[in-house]
């Protein structure tokens, strides 16, 4: 059965665009196209990432195109303006790049692409090295999984583990990622950590779980 996708490395794209500070305004434009990608990362020396180059960071040079704003709006609005002006990837870019390392979970990923309102992070090392890219749809790839490969890992992982030697054999099941646990256990004050460790487990989107504690019968610990 297939591992369930923990961290970013399991669902990142590893063959990776991207630019070197030099490239020119019309450059990077081809590249966002050709690639039909909405951000590039921008490298510098053995491919330390030291920026990201978007496609809002370009539309800026089109929105003040024919603008003349009063002086208020300039001064609210110079780090656009400057964007305006600029020629290549080193002064589009917006820096420094927001990035994720490898081993990295997929939900420290999405917190930080909805934090901080980006669709895609470079994924790089300790030295700030490219080592790919994760995009949102990557991180959406978890709730691919079929409801099958859910139910085995949470038999495994967590039915297993917590309940080793059931009173009668616990129900898993899964209909369109949500989990529904059933049955009859010694301890049901285990519930909320079979909840808690079985929506840990990636691809589920609800769950439910309802057990019933049989009593302990004479000489049981």
């Amino acid at each position: 059965m297939p591992r369930s996708p923990h961290i970013v490395s399991d669902v990142m794209t590893h063959a990776v665009v991207a630019v070197g500070r030099e490239a020119t305004f019309k450059e990077v434009a081809k590249e966002l196209e050709r690639w039909k990608v909405s951000a590039l990362p921008v490298l510098e020396g053995d491919g330390r990432v030291v920026g990201v180059v978007s496609e809002a960071d370009l539309l800026a040079k089109e929105e003040f195109r024919d603008a003349d704003p009063d002086r208020s709006t300039q001064l609210r609005r110079l780090p656009d303006l400057a964007k305006a002006g600029a020629l290549t990837a080193a002064d589009l870019m917006s820096a420094p790049a927001v990035t994720v390392h490898p081993d990295a979970t997929l939900a420290q990923a999405a917190r930080v692409m909805a934090r901080r309102k980006v669709k895609r992070l470079p994924v790089v090392d300790d030295e700030d090295i490219l080592r790919g890219i994760v995009s949102r749809s990557d991180l959406l790839k978890v709730f691919l999984r079929t409801d099958e490969e859910i139910a085995e890992e949470v038999r495994r992982e967590v039915v297993a583990f917590l309940f080793r030697v059931p009173v009668e054999p616990i129900r898993v099941e899964v209909k369109d990622g949500m989990v529904t646990l059933t049955g009859r256990v010694r301890d049901k004050s285990l519930e909320p950590t079979a909840t808690r460790l079985i929506r840990a487990v990636e691809g589920v989107v609800d769950v439910q779980v309802h057990l019933w504690e049989t009593a302990r019968q004479p000489g049981e610990g």
